[in-house]
């Protein structure tokens, strides 16, 4: 029998945010749990303008997504010609049964990826973040950008959004598409510096090579997503943000391996591996304390885990399945 292929449509459509937060939290903390080496994400260099990354790996059977699955997302990085300067990531997640062996769906990567990212850095905002946090602050004006304005709403009540990008032209014009779509009061801001200094909640979604964020900036108490950096080379915050912060990766073999920000704080000599205190999963397990006072700046640094591809591929195959028997 043919697997199903979920285009982005079917992907955008079946994949709702508050449910691939709940999915991409549970295969995280089971990642944590199993205690199980997984390979690192691979990137092979094609050519100066096309990146071609693996990531395997497996997920035990996580709450209601049924017993398993192992697989892979297999995607190219390359240059969207449709807009200069950005990239896209074109693949497919492929989902196998661990009970059967059998392929049991693939999913369009790209679509997949854009939804998850966002979903995970939520639930670890969630836990990591003062329950009170109610200004946010998106540095970028990409995919992602809008992929966590969508997300993060669903964890706290945010009065306020502060939308920063190296291009104010187009700050304002997603601040203004998505203050309407979304109910929500979102403000362009010229100045990094300024929307930093008012956020309790920042994410840096850029593709800046460059810090986009300082550590002086970030007022105490703040929490602090690391998401637009997802190899060795580009980062976005300085190595005083790094140093201050209590560190949580989202695996953490992958962010001793693969963290930018990390690795070039650690070549200088201002942390250790130990700096990273945990993984994300140990948080929602209860095994790793989050947030340890109400001044202290947290940080999840997101590289992406093929176990939130598969969790996601999962939820989203299920909803179909129910639609499909409409039950």
């Amino acid at each position: 029998m043919k697997p199903p292929f979920y285009d982005a449509a079917d992907v955008e459509r079946l994949l709702d945010y508050p449910g691939c937060i709940v999915a991409v939290r549970d295969a995280m903390r089971s990642l944590s749990q199993a205690a199980r080496a997984q390979p690192l994400r691979q990137i092979v260099k094609v050519s100066d303008q096309v990146l071609f990354g693996v990531m395997p790996g497996d997920l035990a059977a996580v709450g209601s997504l049924g017993a398993g699955s192992f697989g892979a997302k297999l995607v190219s990085v390359a240059e969207d010609p449709a807009r200069p300067g950005r990239s896209r990531h074109r693949g497919v997640v492929v989902a196998y049964d661990a009970g059967t062996g059998e392929v049991a769906c693939l999913a369009d990567a790209e679509a997949v990826t854009g939804i998850r990212t966002a979903c995970a850095t939520a639930a670890a905002t969630d836990v990591l973040a003062r329950a009170d946090a109610d200004v946010l602050a998106i540095f970028g004006t990409g995919t992602q950008a809008e992929a966590h304005l969508r997300a993060l709403r669903h964890v706290r009540a945010f009065h306020r959004v502060l939308l920063w990008g190296r291009s104010p032209e187009s700050a304002a014009a997603l601040a203004a598409r998505l203050s309407a779509e979304l109910d929500l009061p979102i403000v362009p801001v010229a100045q990094a510096r300024q929307a930093a200094q008012e956020a309790d909640v920042i994410c840096t979604v850029t593709g800046s090579s460059e810090p986009v964020l300082l550590g002086e900036w970030v007022k105490p108490g703040a929490h602090v997503n690391l998401v637009g950096s997802s190899m060795l080379g580009p980062v976005e915050v300085d190595t005083a943000l790094v140093t201050r912060a209590r560190y949580i990766a989202d695996y953490r073999p992958g962010a001793l391996a693969q963290a930018s920000e990390l690795a070039v704080a650690r070549d200088a000599g201002m942390v250790t591996d130990a700096h990273v205190v945990g993984a994300i999963g140990d948080v929602f397990a209860g095994k790793l304390t989050g947030r340890e006072n109400a001044d202290q700046v947290t940080l999840y640094k997101s590289l992406g885990h093929v176990v939130q591809d598969l969790a996601a591929a999962a939820y989203l195959h299920a909803r179909a399945l129910q639609e499909s028997t409409g039950s």
